[in-house]
């Protein structure tokens, strides 16, 4: 009898090892198969044709290379990319969604809105900083032939206040905040007119709906080259190899000091596993690292920003509290 029950005892325990293996074999499969098992998503939460659209399509095909595994790009646009951003945090945190996150959509929106259905911080887990990313103040030759010059610009603006408009890509976007905050540095009157995103606010630019606008580069470098737009200065606090005769607008508007610049970044859902989120920085890390893809993007007027993700966190903590000091300085408000 007390043979049969040890017996019995050691198949339960057995077993009970044996189940214990399984789920132990289970528990980090979907780490250990990634990203074997299906396509990856990069989302974007702008229209195609925005900043973050092209890039995630610059990144596409070399990381498709590096995983093995096919890369599909999608946008879902809205309310200042507050809706792709809650599609991702609301995801599934298996390594295969992604998002195509801005200084805007994680730093700027949590101070714009007044209620969003996640956390910029707590509903995501950073994957890797991407690019410094410069807006260039621009008119339309064409509709402003005299202005050659942010201080023609300026002159103008004191002349006829509030007569000059300037396009964004929406209300609290970072050309909106750009524009809003050199109003203020330069102590003149423009006017906002917001759009919906990018290939609007340029439409509005080309048939003279609006006279200026702070763009970011990485949309408009083959307009500039072609003069279809003038640009008259960058924000960022130096110049951008890209646009080397371009001043910065601090030098070119007397404004020491003064810089308006965002960043874009790859985030994934919360709880997505560790060894994948660590796999992606290293593999985008290493390709932002190439010569070639380097100079691809810096002529495009972006500045690398490779880094571990811990520092991309800390970063986009202090950008934040940055944020949210401009957006209440500039006034901005959403519905």
């Amino acid at each position: 009898m007390n043979a049969t029950r040890t017996m019995l005892g050691r198949r339960a325990a057995i077993a009970a090892l044996g189940a214990t293996a399984l789920a132990l074999a289970a528990a980090p499969a979907t780490a250990q198969e990634w990203p074997r098992a299906q396509p990856i998503q990069i989302i974007g939460g702008f229209p195609t044709g925005a900043g973050t659209d092209i890039f995630a399509r610059l990144l596409q095909e070399p990381l498709s290379k590096a995983l093995g595994q096919t890369i599909i790009v999608e946008n879902k646009s809205g309310a200042g990319g507050n809706v792709g951003s809650e599609f991702v945090a609301r995801a599934k945190p298996d390594g295969y969604t992604f998002y195509m996150g801005t200084a805007g959509t994680h730093a700027i929106n949590a101070a714009l809105y007044p209620k969003l259905g996640f956390d910029v911080m707590k509903d995501f887990a950073h994957v890797a900083l991407l690019v410094d990313v410069p807006n260039v103040l621009i008119v339309n030759p064409q509709i402003l032939p005299d202005v050659k010059s942010c201080a023609d610009m300026l002159q103008r603006a004191k002349k006829e206040p509030g007569r000059l408009h300037y396009a964004s890509t929406g209300n609290g976007a970072s050309t909106h905040l750009a524009g809003a905050q050199f109003a203020d540095a330069a102590k003149v009157e423009l006017t906002h007119i917001p759009y919906r995103g990018t290939p609007p606010a340029l439409n509005a630019m080309m048939s003279g709906e609006a006279q200026i606008m702070f763009q970011q580069s990485i949309p408009i470098m083959g307009q500039l080259k072609a003069g279809t737009f003038r640009a008259l200065g960058v924000t960022t606090a130096a110049r951008i190899p890209a646009l080397p005769d371009v001043p910065t607008l601090a030098e070119a508007c007397g404004l020491p000091g003064w810089e308006s610049t965002t960043w874009y970044g790859l985030f994934a859902p919360k709880a997505t596993p560790e060894p994948i989120l660590r796999r992606m920085n290293e593999e985008i890390n290493r390709i932002l690292r190439e010569p070639a893809f380097d100079k691809r993007i810096a002529d495009l007027g972006l500045v690398n920003l490779a880094t571990t993700i811990e520092k991309f966190r800390e970063i986009h903590a202090q950008d934040i509290e940055k944020w949210k000091e401009r957006v209440k300085r500039s006034g901005a408000q959403v519905d």
